[in-house]
């Protein structure tokens, strides 16, 4: 956790711009929410051409949305923040007008997901988790959050 999954209609991203928007995905919710890394993945959905309406009407111009599941348990300003940031990242690496970019979060119960094989710990009880895994798996994420 946390899921971030783009999408992006009318748009064509290279895979450098790919790797940009996910590095800064990860970059800015490591430094704003504390959470490792390596909870962080990024998935891209590209729409196809007439695939995205908006009020009914299909979509023509570049838009890109942006859906990120957290775990809960982080203050409004946090989340604020996050937001904010998130979009800066898509707007300076896609070259949209903010007006062009949407960023919904939605929060979700740690306990009620399992990544890495494991439950999830509450905000701010990743060392406690990461403490009981296995050697393996923690070799294995170590790696990830470089």
């Amino acid at each position: 956790m946390p899921t971030y999954t783009v999408t992006h209609s009318a748009l064509d991203l290279d895979p450098e711009q790919k790797n940009q928007i996910a590095n800064g995905i990860t970059e800015v919710h490591n430094r704003v929410t504390g959470a490792n890394k390596y909870f962080a993945q990024v998935i891209f959905n590209e729409k196809s051409v007439g695939s995205h309406f908006m009020g009914g009407k299909l979509v023509s111009e570049p838009q890109l949305f942006l859906h990120g599941e957290i775990r809960s348990g982080r203050t409004e300003a946090v989340k604020k923040q996050l937001i904010l940031e998130l979009r800066d990242v898509l707007t300076r690496v896609s070259g949209l007008d903010q007006s062009d970019v949407w960023v919904y979060i939605l929060d979700l119960l740690p306990n009620q997901m399992i990544e890495y094989g494991e439950v999830l710990p509450e905000s701010g009880k990743e060392n406690e988790w990461y403490s009981n895994l296995s050697p393996e798996l923690k070799e294995k994420l170590s790696r990830l959050d470089e």
